[in-house]
């Protein structure tokens, strides 16, 4: 039996990983597709505390590096089935094998909704992008645009302005469906414009595979292509927590729902990082999360006795 068994390889969960080993507990850590998590997908990270700039890769191998240096267990192995047994829990995954432990992190994270569309992910890190916060800097005084009309969408099309020459917004439905107060203070910006209803039909490529424009379709079916080095894609987040509201409770939009404290509603088993109902995701709130959930886990643990 381990003391520890984190679901998910990200930051919060190797962060979870690295503040139980040096609190004396055993962890296995199980990651579904790739240590590092979505971080990964940057090329260049610069809002990292005290490191210049990184590349998202160079940032999990490195972890990945010194969890296992302190003696982490690791799998890739996705998890599928929680169950509570009260002094302990069980964690089955894909191949039906059942690990179980004392206490459980869930740090499973998120997925960006993808628009689906060819060269899109070949792309990303080369002119696609899903986070103004953490990509922003790089399109400085360039034109940009923006696929999305809520509330996400309008506060990276605010942040994105007053950086890049131009933001264009391209939005499916007729009109923005992001709060009214938003819309005003980001369409008052002189270097800002929209097009509703319509949707991109295609991305535009170079012969290195960076984006070059987007081509957009309306109603009538009539097409346009949009010259362009950056596109943000802000049409939502989807958590994967399905499989776990049994041991741990979802808010409306299936975040599990966890305060702070990162507990939730079974003894012994936490929630870190981006899966986590909260206002903020980056880099270093996953991060935070994680140690919280592993002092937390620990003692849990050392009250067990």
């Amino acid at each position: 039996m381990y003391d520890i068994i984190v679901v998910g390889g990200g930051p919060a969960g190797m962060t979870a990983a690295l503040y139980a080993l040096r609190n004396g507990k055993s962890v296995l850590v199980l990651e579904k597709t790739g240590f590092g998590g979505q971080i990964t997908h940057s090329p260049k990270v610069e809002n990292w505390p005290g490191t210049l700039r990184m590349s998202g890769n160079e940032y999990a191998e490195a972890f990945l590096e010194q969890i296992l240096e302190q003696g982490a267990e690791v799998d890739l192995n996705e998890a599928v089935k929680i169950e509570d047994h009260k002094n302990y829990k069980t964690v089955t995954t894909a191949d039906g094998e059942t690990r179980e432990a004392k206490a459980v992190i869930l740090a499973t994270g998120v997925r960006h909704r993808e628009l689906g569309l060819a060269g899109e992910r070949e792309m990303t890190g080369e002119g696609v992008s899903y986070c103004a916060v953490c990509d922003g800097d790089f399109f400085k005084d360039r034109k940009v645009c923006v696929a999305g009309g809520g509330n996400s969408a309008l506060q990276e099309a605010l942040l994105l302005a007053g950086k890049c020459s131009e933001v264009i917004m391209l939005q499916d439905l007729p009109e923005f469906t992001g709060e009214k107060k938003l819309q005003e203070l980001l369409f008052a910006r002189p270097n800002v414009s929209a097009r509703t209803g319509v949707k991109i039909t295609d991305l535009e490529m170079d012969e290195n595979v960076r984006l070059t424009g987007v081509t957009i379709e309306n109603a009538a079916g009539e097409k346009e292509t949009i010259d362009c080095e950056g596109l943000f894609v802000a049409i939502g987040l989807i958590p994967e927590n399905e499989a776990f509201r049994n041991v741990a409770a979802l808010d409306r939009w299936g975040y599990f729902d966890s305060p702070e404290s990162c507990e939730t509603d079974t003894h012994g088993i936490f929630a870190a990082g981006d899966c986590r109902a909260k206002q903020i995701r980056q880099l270093t709130t996953a991060v935070g999360d994680g140690s919280i959930a592993a002092l937390a886990a620990c003692r849990y643990i050392d009250a067990m006795g």
